[in-house]
Parts: structure tokens; sequence; C-alpha cells
């Protein structure tokens, strides 16, 4: 296989090309039917074998590591997220649009050595940015859309070679069928020669360099002949490093990635040494990058092309900042479009050969035309779209009325009552005493109704103080405000029972609630829940037993009794004494049980004895079989006893029964 420049191609090869496509079609001028299609062949390189990538639209790879490569590439990435979330994958040139269209573009090479969570995080961001879009399209268009893709674009010349060259190469202005004029213009160099700027920057370690590409057009004539001493002249190279640059700095923790400015971010701002240590390389790599592009300033402004490989937080250093060299819409800017390793010289001339040699491959038209033919009728078939089924129209759902417009003295008469109510519920009572002393004469004072359109249960105040159970501001209302606790509580609405929120448990059953009357007459007692509200009424009643109808009940306040003080003093003396006298109980209780256990400890009762004259006596009654564990009466003999007593018992016991035995084999020796 033969290898080529880019700028420097054989005159006889660059005069018999033509534009070649996935349909195997070339130019008018040639025989071959011309074309419409601009999209790259997938038979590129010579030997491709079986090697493909199935997600990113059959992109086929030269060898192993290549196609390794390419999985670790973002537009890989990129395509694999998008597939499971349910979209379509783009080819490498809608993925380059796709980067080209962010603010901030993610690069176009894979992670290096040093993990970057970052460009995965840019990875994310473009695929929630590029949500998949439904729009109808021509069966045309889907063919060409779902043709593998390739970031090469493919010349032919016959019989039998074909070469490619990258489309980043080309100008983003050129039309892919003005692809083949741009490339014989690169095979000129003019005054001055075609230069590149190229610079990458990952993980703190940061590689930049300007090449030249091809030598001014007088360069060319002096290759060749002898030098003084009669030697042959050796060429000068194609590509020349004309200035270069490596640096490194401390921004990222080993084995764990990403930068630190990246980990504040989204989490808390680390204080450790660690931590300001990579803080202050960050700033240091940037201001040392940035100092770099400012001393190499006229070369980058002489650049044909400037390839930045960096990752969305690292190519703002170039990009996007008061004083730039590189202006962050320059049509220079290029990505890197395959996948690259750690930011080293070496990496750069490896991507600069990378990048300005020619891919050669050398298959007939027929086995290309086979190929192109293979790989359409293995291309998926549109899916046809069905026929929507026009819905009936459904009747439009009635109106409902609308508000009346409020004017504004009705708004601030609502929000007044709003608040009051708000404070009532609350308990807030010292902000319920400022704001009545401005605003009770215009709400209509303590027994004004409660608008309905607030919803409360109760239709006074003093009644949603109590529904509430607001303690202190019930009793502010009936002793200092004199609220009527004799006003009805309104009926309540419809499909709504009357007692559906007054479900509270009687707690005192000489506060109880007196029967209702017959038309279900309730006032504001009957909405308290506690035993405390209620006696709060209580105490009220008896302390101005002349201002309600305390007691009535048809049109009086419903409570069923007062509470004097001396009432509730004689009830707490009863409590006492009651107390008391429980507690006496248990004192003479806990005494006479001392008693029992001290003459328990001190004269043991005579179980032994009682027990020797009880055995015979159950051995003549009882003729049937006995039960395990003695007689009842032993058991009698014990109970009442401490543990310990019964222990010792049953020590002698055991020792009793042995010496019986000893004496029964004694005795049977004799005989």
């Amino acid at each position: 296989m033969s290898q080529y420049h880019v700028f420097s191609l054989p005159k006889e090869l660059l005069d018999t090309l033509v534009p070649r496509n996935i349909l195997n079609q070339a130019t008018v001028s040639e025989t071959v039917p011309p074309a419409r299609s601009e999209s790259p062949p997938p038979t590129a390189q010579p030997a491709v074998g079986s090697r493909a990538c199935n997600i990113c639209l059959g992109a086929t790879f030269v060898d192993v590591e290549d196609q390794r490569a390419h999985f670790r590439s973002d537009w890989h990435r990129h395509n694999v997220k998008v597939r499971l979330n349910g979209g379509e994958p783009v080819s490498e040139a809608r993925f380059a649009q796709l980067v080209d269209g962010l603010e901030d573009s993610i690069s176009g090479s894979a992670s290096s050595s040093e993990g970057e969570s970052d460009e995965s995080d840019a990875v994310s961001a473009l695929v929630q940015k590029t949500r998949k879009l439904t729009r109808p399209s021509s069966p045309d268009d889907n063919i060409t859309t779902s043709l593998p893709q390739t970031p090469l674009v493919w010349f032919h010349s016959p019989p039998s070679t074909q070469i490619g060259v990258y489309k980043t190469v080309f100008s983003k202005a050129t039309a892919p069928s003005d692809y083949l004029a741009e490339l014989k213009e690169m095979q000129r160099g003019g005054e001055q020669g075609r230069t590149w700027a190229m610079f990458m920057t990952a993980g703190g370690h940061f590689a930049g360099a300007i090449v030249r590409v091809k030598r001014p057009d007088g360069e060319d004539d002096d290759d060749g002949g002898l030098t003084k001493k009669g030697k042959p002249r050796r060429p000068k190279p194609e590509i020349e490093v004309l200035k270069h640059k490596t640096f490194h700095r401390y921004t990222t923790r080993r084995k764990q990635g990403g930068a630190q400015s990246i980990n504040d971010n989204s989490k808390n701002k680390a204080i450790s040494a660690g931590a300001m240590l990579r803080r202050y390389g960050e700033q240091a790599l940037r201001d040392d990058i940035r100092n770099l592009l400012q001393d190499w300033a006229e070369d980058i402004h002489d650049c044909e092309r400037i390839w930045i490989r960096a990752s969305v937080s690292n190519r703002r250093i170039f990009l996007d900042y008061e004083g730039a060299i590189i202006e962050k819409g320059d049509e220079r800017l290029r990505t890197f479009p395959f996948p690259t390793r750690r930011p080293t010289q070496a990496e750069l001339s490896r991507c600069l050969q990378e990048l300005t040699r020619v891919k050669v491959s050398h298959l007939t038209e027929e086995a290309l035309r086979a190929q192109d033919e293979a790989l359409l009728a293995s291309l998926p078939k549109p899916k046809p779209q069905p026929t929507a089924i026009q819905p009936e129209p459904q009747p439009k759902p009635k109106e409902k009325p609308s508000q009346p417009q409020l004017s504004r003295e009705e708004e601030q008469l609502r929000d007044k009552w709003s608040r009051l109510i708000d404070m009532i519920k609350r308990g807030r009572l010292d902000t319920l005493k400022s704001f009545w002393e401005r605003e009770g004469a215009a709400l209509g004072g303590v027994n004004a109704p409660v608008p309905e359109w607030t919803e409360e249960r109760g239709g006074t105040l003093l009644q949603v103080a109590t529904h509430a159970g607001q303690e202190d501001i019930i009793r502010w209302l009936l002793e200092d405000l004199r609220a009527d606790p004799t006003i009805d509580v309104p009926a309540p609405r419809t499909g709504v029972p009357a007692d559906a929120e007054d479900s509270g448990q009687e707690s005192d059953a000489d506060a109880a609630r007196l029967p209702r009357s017959k038309g279900g007459r309730r006032t504001a007692y009957d909405l308290a829940r506690t035993k405390e509200v209620r006696n709060i009424f209580r105490r009220c009643a008896a302390a101005h037993p002349d201002w309600w109808d305390w007691l009535g009940t048809e049109h009086g306040a419903r409570v069923p009794s007062a509470l004097s003080a001396e009432m509730e003093e004689g009830r707490e003396e009863k409590k006492k004494a009651r107390r008391k006298g429980l507690k006496d109980k248990v004192r003479e209780r806990e005494a006479r049980e001392r008693e029992k256990e001290r003459e328990a400890s001190t004269t043991p009762p005579p179980v032994v004895e009682a027990r020797t004259v009880a055995k015979p006596a159950k051995e003549e009654t009882t003729s049937g079989p006995r039960k395990l564990g003695g007689s009842s009466a032993g058991m009698e003999s014990v109970a009442g006893l401490t543990p310990e007593m019964r222990a010792r018992i049953e020590r002698e016991r055991r020792a009793r029964a042995a010496e019986a035995r000893l004496k029964a084999l004694q005795g049977g020796g004799r005989s």
C-alpha cells in the first residue's frame, strides 16, 4: 500500500480522481452514472473485514486498536446514550455539527489515560440538548440519513484505487461537491506555505505546536541535487514542526479524575491542602497556556487550521475571555475527528501524521458496487407511518361561571379577614390584639358573622377559636371583648353532616354537653373538643353570670353548669384526699408483706414432720398409680415460702430419701 501526503499528491493520481459516494457513482464525465448523494463509502479501508460499529451507523475500522479507540470516543458515547433514550444515532458529520452548535463545544477525542469526567458530562449535556425531534421526511431522505457515515471523504481513481481524506481538513464553507477542487488547491503552498496550530490539554497536561504542513511553492525546486561533498541531498520533510511546548500542572486527584473546579461546583468546596494545590494548579495551567498563546499570536494568526482537543471546562482556557487570541466563532477551529491519548509532543506528532496521511484502498469498481448493494440491502427499511385515526369530536365541557371581578376595597377586606382567621387558628394572641385595635371596627365588631367564602366551621370569631381549640384567644374573646356565646352555629354545608368536624371524645363527665334540642341548635360551647376549652366557658359563666344566659338551652349558651373557684378548690381537695388514701393503703400492704417475710425467715414451718405423718395415710388410702412430683400435701407445705427456704427443704427431702435407700440395701444384705 502506498502512503500519500494530502498536500503532496502525485499529479497523475490527482488528475484521475473523481468524487465517490455510497452508490458508487462518479461525476458525469466518467462512464459510471452521475451521483447525487454525498455520503462517503463504507468500504474505505482495504482490510476492513467484519469490524464495524452497529450503533454508529455501521462505522468500519482498519484494526482492533481503531475499533477500541472508537468505542472510547465522544461520538460513540453520544450515540449509545441517545439509543438508550429511544432516539436515533447520528453520523460523525452530524455529531460535529451538534458539537459546533453548543455554546462550549465538547472535544472530538476520546478520554486520555487519566479519567476526565467532565467530557462525559459534556456528552450528557449534548444528549439532553439534542433530543429526538419528529418531523416528516421523504423516502430518499430516510435512505440518506440511515447510510453509514465516516469522518472521511472518498475519491476514486479508476480502475481500482480509492483515497480518503478527513473532512475536517477542508473548509467548512466548501460544499461536498467542491471537495475535489479544494483538494487540488491544497497542492499549492503559496508564498508562505500552509501552517497549522495544534493544542491539547487534559488532566493537567498540555501540548501545543505550530507545524508547517506544506512548504512554499519556491522551496519545492530545491529538493534533490548533490551536497558539497558530492552526496545526494536529503529531501526536505513534508511536515516540519516550527514551535512546540509541553508542560504539566497538578490539577486532578490520582485515580479519581475530574478537575477540582468541577468537583467544587458539584459538591461543597473542599478545604484540604490537596484541593488548594489543585486549584492553584488549574490557575497556573490557565495562565501558562494563555501566556503561550500570547507569545505565538502572530504564528496563530497565519495558521490555516487551529486544532484544539479540550473538555468543556478546559476549552474556556483558549476561547471566550478578554483579550483572547483565538475568537470563539473562528472558522479555522477544528476538533480531532479520531480518539487521542494523553497530551504529549509524541501524541501531537501522531495526530498530525493521521490528519495529513491519505487513506488508500485498492478495490475494483465491481467489488465496490457489490459491497454497496449488499450494504443497501442490509439497511433497515423505514417503518410505514400509521395513519392517525381522527377521534370523534367530543362535546365541550360546560364552562364554569366566572368569578365576579372584585374591587380593590373588596380585595383588601378579604385580605383582612384571611389574616384574622389565620391569627386565630395559629393562636397568635399578641399579634391578634394589635390587629384588632386597628381593624376591629372596620370588620364589624367581635360578633360580626364570618364570611362564607372563608369556609370556616363557625359563624363568629368565638366559634372559630373554639373549634380550633385556642384557649388563650377564647378567654380573651369572652372576658375582654365580651363575645356573645349564645349565637347559634350556622347550619353545615350541603352534604356535610353536622358533627363531621366535631368528633372529639368527651374527656370529662362533669363537663358533658347538653342534649341537642329538637331544632338541632348548637352554640360555641358545643364546638369545644377538650375539657379545658369547656371549662373556660364554665368559669366565665361563674365569674360573670349576668352577662349572658349561660345555662339556657333554647336561647342561651347551653353551658351545663358554672365552675366557680370554690368548686375547683373542693375538687382539688377531694383529689388530694383520694391520692393520700391510696398512698396509705399501699404503705400498709408493703408493711404486711415485709412482716410476713421476716416471720418466714426466722421460724421455718415444721414441714418434715407433717410430711412423715401424712405419707403413710396417703399410702393406705391410695390404691391406684401415683402422679409424678409427689403428693399435693408436700406442695401445700412449701406454699408461701421464699425460694431460698424452698431450696433448703428440697435438699433435706432428697437427703432423707438417700438415707432410706441405703438402709434398705443394708437390710437386704443381712438377710
